[in-house]
């Protein structure tokens, strides 16, 4: 057993009900082990479990991601021991903190040459761009594909990984600096959010996007149904403007046949095999993807760090250090 400085809440809410505390952290189970943080992502999903859109036993500790070094292992674990430098996500959370302990099964060996803040800033993020890109909307070369909420760490990691497998990337921000950005970034055009549907079904000479893959949620989900040419797919992962609500079926119909799926990181890396080969596809694609550390901020202010990113005032990736 061993004490850590952790950020919980007890009940969901605002940023303002995450708290500082010290945990008692028990030594790694069988199959487990315990990772000391170097630097923890920060990721939409963290507000979402601290507001409970996403119901979580509480107290809890929030982040789902961090690099580190492994400090023990428990009895079964023969990939990794103490010592290693290592990156995982996890479908608990728990992240932040100076430690914790987890499933073997979600922690990958980090390679020398990506530092822990990198890693942390990215992990997460790359391994959704990943099954989003390649998995779920299949992208080819040629093909239209919509990121909204294109200059946030995320926005951004998927226009390259757009650019990098040929589809034509179309960005849609809220300022002319952060479209600057996703342009830098590999997409092919930027776009305000301002009548963005009709823009896209400008640039696509009247046909619309094949693909739009949407983080924002209820604010943008009308419209990017009418930026999908004829049987497109609109691929809602995230809730930044709060989640779609009820959604009458029929206007998939209406608006040319679409398709629309919510999926979720873990449902498609959850068997081994997945997991395995998922994860080694982002280490093969890390060095084309640029990850960037939008800001380091200590464990502390990790009240601030939520605020600041559901008002959308964060560009890139934050990272948490403890």
């Amino acid at each position: 057993m061993t004490q850590v400085k952790a950020i919980r809440f007890q009940a969901t809410g605002g940023p303002e009900v995450l708290e500082v505390v010290h945990v008692d952290l028990p030594d790694p189970g069988p199959g487990e082990v315990r990772v000391r943080h170097r630097a923890i992502g920060v990721n939409f999903i963290d507000t979402y479990h601290r507001r409970g859109l996403y119901p979580v036993a509480t107290p809890c500790v929030p982040g789902v991601e961090a690099a580190g070094v492994v400090e023990a292992v428990g009895p079964g674990v023969t990939r990794l021991s103490p010592g290693d430098r290592v990156v995982y996500f996890c479908d608990t959370p728990g992240s932040y903190a100076e430690a914790r302990v987890l499933p073997e099964r979600w922690v990958v060996p980090l390679p020398e040459p990506i530092d822990f803040a990198e890693a942390a800033a990215g992990w997460l993020k790359a391994c959704t761009a990943e099954f989003l890109v390649e998995r779920c909307v299949r992208a080819q070369p040629g093909q239209w594909v919509v990121v909204t909420a294109a200059a946030g760490g995320m926005g951004l990691l998927l226009c390259r990984w757009l650019a990098e497998v040929g589809a034509v990337a179309i960005a849609v921000a809220s300022t002319a600096e952060k479209r600057a950005r996703a342009l830098a970034a590999g997409a092919a055009h930027a776009l305000a959010y301002d009548d963005w549907a009709a823009d896209v079904r400008r640039l696509t000479d009247g046909c619309g996007a094949h693909a739009v893959i949407d983080g924002v949620g209820r604010t943008t989900f009308h419209p990017a149904l009418d930026a999908l040419r004829r049987r497109g797919l609109l691929v809602s992962f995230g809730n930044a403007s709060g989640p779609v609500g009820p959604v009458d079926l029929g206007i998939l119909a209406r608006k040319g046949s679409l398709f629309t799926t919510r999926p979720t990181l873990f449902d498609y890396y959850a068997e081994p095999q997945e997991f395995a080969a998922g994860t080694a596809r982002v280490l093969s694609m890390w060095p084309k993807l640029q990850v960037q550390v939008g800001a380091r901020r200590p464990l502390d202010a990790a009240a601030a760090v939520h605020a600041e990113l559901e008002a959308r005032q964060t560009s890139g990736s934050t990272v948490l250090e403890p």
